[in-house]
């Protein structure tokens, strides 16, 4: 039976990726949906792009792009590194490109390329990395950064979490009425001091802290059951990571 995996922020962690590849019961037939920031944070940026290059050759994988991704492609379109990208964790990115071959830059840069947006799948479930403001739904959002970087879609999940609104409500938002499900990182669950996915209305939140002191988490969508790494600075002990 075809299963569907969602994985969360990876921030170069490859270590970790590996580790929760490995934990959960995927096969050549299931799909795999990444929800974008696979860069800036431990310093195996690269090899994780690398890493994903190659497991595209055996998986049905969907990448959706990251504000972290955005960086890193116009860095490695310009080698102009943004200052704001810079104190985010691009450092680490900057550096550790300089350590692999330059003849790579482009077959990265050419993968960033092909990344989504969004991905909707056939079950009108809804994989962005951020989220988006249109009522009308992600289609029609009027600014294409809120797909890497709004948060009032969390958040607006949260409140609803709290009042427990019926969809038949006249204040039900509209936004979520577009969508079965919608699966994002973005934003860690760890600074709500939990360590494990949550969920909230119809929001899936799957950033479990990787760059920072947390896990990378991979679930299957269907059963909501998940696996996840080891902490990351147990991995990468002797590095930082996003402080």
């Amino acid at each position: 039976m075809r299963r569907t995996f969602v994985i969360g922020d990876i921030h170069g962690g490859l270590k970790a990726l590996q580790q929760v590849l490995e934990r959960a019961p995927i096969s050549n037939n299931d799909q795999l949906i990444f929800l974008g920031d696979y860069v800036d944070g431990w310093s195996e940026s690269p090899h994780v792009i690398s890493f994903l290059i190659e497991l595209r050759e055996n998986f049905d994988c969907v990448f959706v792009k990251g504000n972290h991704d955005k960086w890193c492609e116009e860095w490695l379109r310009t080698q102009n590194a943004d200052s704001d990208w810079l104190f985010h964790g691009g450092h680490s990115t900057v550096d550790s490109y300089q350590k692999i071959k330059k003849e790579k830059y482009q077959e990265h840069l050419n993968f960033f390329e092909t990344m989504v947006n969004y991905y909707v799948d056939d079950k009108n479930r809804l994989f962005i990395h951020a989220g988006f403001s249109s009522m009308h739904g992600v289609e029609k959002e009027p600014y294409e950064s809120n797909y890497s970087w709004d948060r009032t879609l969390w958040e607006l999940a949260l409140v609803m979490k709290e009042t427990n609104l019926d969809v038949l409500s006249p204040f039900y938002p509209k936004r979520f009425k577009h969508y079965t499900e919608i699966f994002i990182g973005h934003t860690p669950t760890t600074n709500y001091d939990i360590g494990i996915p949550m969920q909230a209305s119809i929001v899936n939140n799957l950033d479990t802290g990787a760059a920072f002191k947390g896990k990378l988490t991979i679930m299957d969508i269907d059963t909501k059951e998940f696996w996840q790494s080891d902490p990351l600075p147990s991995l990468y002990s002797n590095e930082k990571g996003r402080n």
